[in-house]
């Protein structure tokens, strides 16, 4: 991966999506905070800033260090980066008349910058900034025109460096795709190489190194992640992997035995350990989410502790952790976004455990997973299964957890997913679930008043989790699920539907 482009993240809500074009691209991209020293500015071919919801104007605002990249290697600032390069250089930024937030259309290129081309004037592209740029430093030259944002676009004189206002990352962006790959492609001379069958030979390649003939073992969940995992690890290490699945009392109704029967056949060396008590016990009484999800993942650690030191010479725990994991938790890599919410497997391991860690997933999205996975010759279905949280049904059941709120919502559960696949609806899906409320409702069976619980069924689609819109499921299937679920699950009368996008919702309800 000597051709790769690192992202400087200042705290937009876009900077995921850059990575993800750019990749799209097939060229590997990495995202740092603009202050980070975790990484060395001569192992990338070419460098993008993000945007902000900062104004380079306030007090606050990012102050990147860029003496060993501005002039040095090809650079594209986008929004606040291309604010940051005309403010803090001799130019001038202000505070625009109106907010320039939506569709805007290129009324002028400059035809002769590689930028542009097979780019024309009309082009849509899409603005989000409160500031604009209303003097350009002296070597610094226009290319780009809006009705109403003059220098949409500038190239540093001298420099492979350029400046868009708008945001070519967004879809919205209709020619977004094209100028970036002349940036990265046409001007900064990387290669389109980052493919699957790339991923699995560079990542067995590290692996190998790190790992040499130490063992590893590795929590498996039956889900995609853990899955492609695995595959990855038993290709670089093969008999020194061993896989632990662990019911943690919180799984789908029947999926504990599902699971262990699905990988017989994969040459996994797979035990099944369950803990269920261990982890209903733990959660007795604990109703807030983070609360429940730290217990949860300190309880999943234990046992891996526990089932590590009855494997001789074991130094190494595996994970399926994915990139989005790793953005909701620690906020791109460490930068200076917002933590939406922790995850069981990430932020490293408990000083009590001797075990180093290992994530072969840790720097890609769900549906990248699904294409390695594809590379490894992991069977369709499985590939096609959809996205379970590492918490389970902790995080679907509000409030306090129960062994009979579990058995309640396990049974909604698979009666909404049994539903889908009946339908022919699951791979419409990209996650589907029930969750548990913590509110009962008046109803009425066979003339008789009841006063019990509400569950709310949730299915999106989405392409890597980061941005998911609900299905608008067929009305005659949300009615004969509903009837369904009252009618044989005890303790359940009244059924909704979530029409929530994320955002500003997430995925799962906690």
């Amino acid at each position: 991966m000597q051709h790769k482009v690192l992202i400087l993240d200042f705290g937009s809500q876009f900077t995921q999506l850059i990575a993800r074009r750019v990749r799209e691209l097939n060229i590997y991209s990495e995202i740092h905070p603009y202050n980070s020293k975790k990484f060395n500015v001569s192992d990338y071919k070419a460098v993008i800033l993000s945007g902000s919801p900062h104004s380079v104007r306030s007090a606050e605002a990012p102050h990147p260090d860029l003496s060993e990249i501005k002039g040095k290697i090809p650079l594209l600032g986008v929004c606040y980066g291309a604010q940051y390069l005309a403010h803090f250089y001799e130019g001038e930024v202000g505070q625009s008349n109106t907010r320039e937030y939506g569709r805007a259309h290129l009324t002028y290129l400059n035809h002769e910058e590689t930028l542009f081309e097979g780019i024309n004037e009309g082009s849509q592209v899409w603005m989000s900034h409160s500031d604009t740029i209303l003097k350009l430093p002296s070597s610094y030259k226009m290319i780009a025109s809006t009705e109403d944002v003059e220098n949409a676009a500038f190239k540093i004189e001298g420099e492979d460096t350029y400046a868009i206002q708008f945001h070519p990352e967004v879809y919205h962006s209709t020619d977004g795709a094209k100028l970036l790959k002349n940036f990265l492609v046409k001007i900064a001379g990387l290669n389109q190489d980052w493919t699957p069958d790339s991923f699995v030979d560079t990542t067995v390649a590290v692996l190998k190194e790190k790992i040499g003939n130490d063992k590893v073992v590795l929590g498996l969940s039956g889900g995609v992640d853990s899955t492609v995992a695995a595959v990855l690890l038993d290709k670089a290490i093969g008999k020194n992997l061993h896989c632990v699945f662990v019911n943690n009392g919180l799984l789908r109704k029947n999926e504990f035995e599902n699971v262990l029967k699905q990988y017989e056949g994969m040459g996994l060396n797979v035990k099944g350990v369950d803990a269920s008590e261990r982890f209903l016990s733990e959660l007795k009484g604990e109703s807030d989410p983070e609360g429940k999800r730290k217990i949860i993942g300190r309880v999943f650690i234990e046992v891996f502790d526990d089932e590590s030191h009855k494997i001789e010479n074991v130094k190494f725990l595996a994970q399926g952790t994915i990139y989005p994991d790793v953005i909701e938790s620690v906020s791109a890599t460490g930068g200076p976004s917002a933590t939406i919410k922790s995850h069981h497997n990430v932020g490293g391991l408990p000083d009590f455990m001797k075990l180093k860690i290992v994530e072969p997933l840790r720097m890609i999205f769900k549906d990248e997973v699904r294409r390695v996975g594809k590379s490894l010759g992991i069977d369709a279905e499985l590939l096609g299964r959809h996205p379970f949280p590492g918490p389970g049904l902790g995080i679907r059941i509000l409030g306090d957890i129960t062994a009979e709120k579990v058995r309640m919502l396990q049974e909604v559960d698979a009666i909404f997913v049994d539903g889908l696949k009946k339908w022919n609806l699951y791979n419409d899906v990209w996650q589907a679930g029930a969750m548990l409320l913590p509110v009962n409702s008046v109803g009425v069976m066979g003339d008789e008043r009841t006063y019990e619980k509400c569950v709310a069924l949730r299915a999106v689609e989405s392409v890597d989790g980061m941005t998911a819109d609900w299905v608008d499921l067929p009305y005659k299937f949300l009615q004969e699920t509903s009837n369904k679920i009252i009618n044989n699950v005890k303790g359940v009368n009244r059924v909704v539907y979530d029409i929530s996008s994320k955002p500003p919702a997430t995925i799962e309800w906690e």
